[in-house]
């Protein structure tokens, strides 16, 4: 497959991003998109990435050249060459990317492998609309796709293990830094990552704290690139909470992922974050934050206080159960949760290896103790804390 023709599907900005990290590592690559002259504006657009990176010393401009030149806008996926891969990047909606599929899987050849991009759906709901399903793979790339180095390569229950390990190995040809993972709702990073946002909303919510103290603590005490507010904002909050919502509701409503009424609100009032000006802060017309600053009189106070107080202490405890019972389930190794957090998430150290130093049998301690506080599910252990399986 190393230099087979690649095609993608979606020219926004996950697709167009795709496409250049396919072509850069010497594949043809075709890019098609439902709406008209979408393709041809994006592959322009890419050429003017390649430029920059010309300008700025990155890249040799005849190298810049021959990307470009392996790029090629169609109009259809009747119009697509054969292709090795094809990956689909088109909006978040199970329907349409059925449709994709079924369209993919009745006009590519039938060793053709068949990926979807998609950060949140199933993939064996994906994959039961396509004749020969066991080639359908996720390929979770993260934004932007030709700066981030990890890649989530999920299975669903239909994927065959050869395409899984091609899949795997054509994604390190490509530069990249794969992990592997069952198709469970959130797959590695926005499954495990969900208490860090949730955590600092309910002690709001609670009066603990004021968001620029918890953004203080976790970013200052925690070595966390971004406090929760900050990066929830920088996200957008609607995106956050569909993110949120989406594995709450594939879960089957488990409290521990209950989207909260504080970024509810935020979203139903249209504070989405640094794009609409007005988030959990105020933004100016360039983008900087205005006001708001830590309490950090009361930050000292909390750290190290108790468990349910302690927005550090609290963060990582629900950081830790949520990896290990993610492990624990068999989908995906300690290892490359431990990867994908710190690749995807850039968090100081993988939750695993956290929980190892913390010590498994603290972590449930503290746990149990939030439960006991706030009974209901959300802080119940996962037994692998104590069972020694992880």
């Amino acid at each position: 497959m190393e230099l087979s023709d690649v095609a993608v599907i979606g020219s926004g900005a996950m697709g167009a991003g795709i496409a250049q990290v396919a072509a850069t590592a010497g594949h043809r690559v075709t890019l098609v998109d439902s709406i008209p002259e979408a393709a041809e504006a994006a592959v322009d657009r890419l050429a003017g990435n390649l430029e920059r990176l010309v300008t700025k010393g990155r890249l040799a401009a005849d190298e810049a050249d021959a990307v470009r030149g392996r790029l090629a806008p169609v109009g259809s996926t009747g119009d697509l060459p054969e292709c090795a891969l094809v990956v689909e990047a088109v909006p978040e909606d199970l329907a349409l990317k059925r449709k994709v599929f079924a369209d993919l899987g009745a006009s590519q050849p039938t060793t053709t492998i068949l990926a979807t991009n998609t950060s949140s759906i199933d993939i064996s709901a994906i994959a039961e609309a396509v004749i020969h399903p066991e080639r359908v793979v996720g390929l979770h790339f993260f934004n932007p796709p030709p700066v981030m180095a990890l890649v989530e390569v999920v299975h669903g229950m239909q994927t065959s293990g050869s395409v899984l390990d091609a899949a795997v190995d054509l994604m390190r040809a490509w530069g990249k830094t794969p992990v592997r993972c069952a198709s469970t709702p959130g797959f590695i990073v926005n499954r495990v990552a969900r208490p860090f946002y949730g955590e600092a909303q309910r002690m709001v919510e609670t009066g603990v704290a004021d968001p620029a103290t918890i953004d203080w603590i976790l970013r200052e005490q925690g070595g966390f690139p971004m406090g929760p507010f900050e990066l929830t904002d920088f996200i957008g909050q609607d995106v956050n909470l569909a993110v949120g919502t989406s594995v709450w509701e594939q879960t089957d409503h488990d409290e521990r992922y209950a989207p909260t009424e504080f970024q509810r609100r935020l979203v139903a009032s249209g504070r989405l974050g640094r794009k609409s000006g007005e988030g959990v802060y105020s933004y100016a017309a360039d983008g900087v934050r205005v006001g708001a600053e830590p309490d950090l009189g009361l930050a000292h106070t909390l750290v190290g206080g108790p468990i349910e107080r302690d927005p550090l202490a609290r963060t990582v405890a629900m950081l830790v159960n949520e990896a290990v019972d993610l492990v624990a389930r068999g989908d995906a190794s300690a290892e490359d949760v431990d990867v994908a957090m710190v690749l995807g998430t850039r968090y100081p150290k993988g939750p695993i290896e956290w929980g190892r130093e913390i010590g498994f049998d603290v972590v449930a301690g503290q746990l149990a103790q939030l439960d006991r506080a706030f009974p209901g599910g959300r802080y119940r252990p996962s037994p692998a804390l104590t069972d020694g399986s992880v």
